[in-house]
């Protein structure tokens, strides 16, 4: 895969997110330090800058709670893109409409309007790792169905419609289920339109999936502070879309639903699909699965499978992607430190990070800028 050119965010212009009322930060080098005591507001600039990712950014927050107490009730955000398709403008913003709290979403590319934040994926990929992930792989397999969703979202930026149309489904069945169990045609119909989805959802995760690990394998370095990762998916559809083409598999898959429909009904839930995969994740060095490593191996392991993703990003979109690391460094020794800001460098996209320390962000020289942040405002660090 040939590397894509530079991709920088030249400017960030933010109005009424969060606790930043008017913020106009102007940068133009690969690495971002964003530092300043805890609630500053340095988390809120990342999450700015994920809402030009598909979904609802990095906190997966409710627009509304996203607009600026005592603000208007809205927010704006935009981005000067440089990179490798010229340099472009992109914003979002949220106004409240009544109850319908998402009703307000407007997204703009180049001052014409968009339909959908999807319309980013044509200028920019971002990719996210943030404290919420320590536990990933000691949590529960749901947790990790959504980071492996947020992974597929960023090479593939319809995955995120598939599997909310699949989550509708899914509840229509177990609403018939429980109230009209002996409707056969009806049950028929969204069991296709379920069986249709779920498998067009696991061939995406497994696509993703596969490549990531095929990457990892053919990239590894034993000696690297951030181990490889081996990763796989693990559940009885995955299965299904590994061994049969997609139409045979949506075949499978029905006679699945209508052969289970009494034990789903007891359940109150559908059992099997993709709503019942796992992400499976081995430090590969050791060759135990990663839910047994140390904190530490843990926290190394997964910055190496989020470094392994932009790149993978990279490869398969051509645009290089954004990567924001919230807190990232804080609890690396110098020597981890040293490594990440080495691997950091070597993707072609932007690097925004987060610390409360400025002296973590030493080594970058002038290869990063340094904001400092406090109380919703910002200035060279």
């Amino acid at each position: 895969m040939a590397a894509p050119d530079p991709f920088r965010v030249t400017r960030l212009i933010a109005r009424d997110f969060r606790n930043h009322a008017s913020l106009d930060l102007g940068v133009s080098r690969p690495f971002v330090a964003l530092v300043g005591e805890n609630g500053a507001g340095k988390t809120n600039i990342l999450e700015a800058l994920s809402l030009f990712a598909p979904g609802r950014g990095l906190r997966r927050a409710d627009f509304a709670a996203m607009a600026r107490e005592d603000g208007p009730g809205g927010f704006a955000v935009s981005l000067s893109l440089a990179g490798p398709h010229g340099e472009h403008r992109v914003g979002t913003a949220w106004e409240p409409q009544g109850r319908e709290e998402r009703g307000g979403r407007l997204c703009r590319v180049d001052g014409a309007g968009a339909p959908s934040p999807t319309a980013f994926a044509e200028h920019m990929r971002v990719v996210w790792l943030t404290p919420d992930f320590d536990a990933l792989f000691r949590g529960p397999a749901g947790d990790r169905r959504r980071f492996l969703d947020r992974l597929v979202l960023a090479v593939d930026a319809g995955h995120g419609t598939r599997v909310s149309a699949l989550e509708r489904a899914l509840r229509s069945r177990n609403r018939l289920l429980e109230e009209r169990p002996d409707d056969g045609p009806w049950l028929d119909a969204v069991e296709r339109e379920v069986a249709e989805l779920a498998i067009a959802v696991a061939l995406a995760r497994r696509e993703t999936v596969e490549r990531l690990d095929q990457l990892i394998l053919a990239t590894r370095d034993d000696s690297s502070p951030f181990p490889w990762a081996g990763v796989r998916l693990e559940g009885d559809i995955d299965d299904l879309v590994a061994v049969w083409p997609a139409v045979d598999a949506e075949d499978r898959f029905r006679t699945v639903l209508r052969q289970n429909r009494f034990r789903d009904r007891a359940a109150g839930r559908t059992l099997a699909g993709p709503q019942a995969s796992d992400l499976v994740v081995r430090h590969g060095p050791k060759d135990v699965p990663a839910g047994t490593a140390s904190t530490g191996e843990q926290k190394a392991l997964l910055i190496g499978l989020v470094l392994a993703h932009a790149r993978l990003v990279a490869g398969m979109s051509g645009l290089p992607p954004l990567v924001l690391l919230d807190e990232v460094a804080a609890h690396l020794d110098p020597r981890r430190r040293a490594g990440l800001f080495d691997a950091l460098e070597a993707l072609p996209g932007q690097v925004w990070m987060t610390g409360a320390d400025p002296a973590l962000f030493a080594e970058l020289g002038d290869r990063g800028d340094v904001i400092a942040v406090a109380d919703g405002h910002v200035e060279p660090g």
